[in-house]
């Protein structure tokens, strides 16, 4: 029976959550469009497709919605040489393949960022899929279940650092693994589904073997 590991990337592997922030502020300020920085931050994690509405109301995301995903594009594009992969991130996704595991990174991103990030990350052969293989990014679980078509594991768990990791995995019938890299909560993973949380990725590797895999229903879905 294979395992799989179902990575998030953006503010699990890599730290990009703050810069994510900013960038999307920007692009709404562009647009005299005014939001709160806490607001915006607590939405990271979801696709685009979907952080306008939330953040700033279905009125917004009908008037300028593609307009501000454009510039979000655009002020992230100018940062994005500044991000840094969190520390153990490439020891993590190594033992995890080294330990037999299947691994997947499953990111709400963009196809152009993550194959930045896996520059970075040096995560050897792995699997990858990104909003750009899906009508509905996080918290809808088509991610999830796209990334797990990746490997055809039939036990797995997903890794994450936002509350809409968490809903995803749910939805998707997995459990979910909370870190606190993301800037939420360890409360908010909990009360999310997280079954666990660790603060850095150094420790949930020497806990790999404890994860809680779950049997999936269908391994073909």
């Amino acid at each position: 029976m294979s395992n799989t590991l179902v990575l998030d990337v953006d503010g699990t592997l890599v730290d990009t959550n703050y810069h994510h922030t900013v960038a999307w502020l920007r692009a709404f300020r562009s647009l005299d469009v005014t939001v709160p920085g806490w607001r915006v931050h607590r939405a990271i994690g979801m696709g685009g497709d979907r952080m306008v509405a939330a953040v700033a109301g279905e009125h917004v995301e009908q008037q300028h919605g593609d307009d501000l995903r454009a510039a979000w594009e655009r002020y992230f594009d100018e940062m994005i040489d500044e991000i840094q992969p969190f520390e153990g991130a490439h020891r993590l996704v190594r033992a995890a393949t080294e330990m037999g595991l299947s691994v997947v990174l499953a990111s709400s991103g963009k196809s152009k960022h993550i194959e930045h990030y896996l520059k970075l990350l040096d995560p050897g052969d792995v699997a990858w899929t990104t909003s750009d293989d899906v009508e509905k990014s996080k918290p809808a679980p088509d991610l999830l279940q796209v990334a797990l078509r990746e490997v055809k594991g039939d036990r797995a768990v997903m890794i994450g650092d936002s509350v809409w990791d968490c809903e995803a995995a749910r939805r998707a019938g997995l459990p979910s693994i909370g870190m606190l890299t993301g800037g939420v909560s360890e409360d908010e993973l909990f009360d999310s589904g997280a079954s666990a949380v660790y603060q850095d990725l150094d420790t949930l590797r020497g806990e790999l073997a404890d994860l809680p895999f779950a049997e999936l229903a269908d391994p073909a879905v």
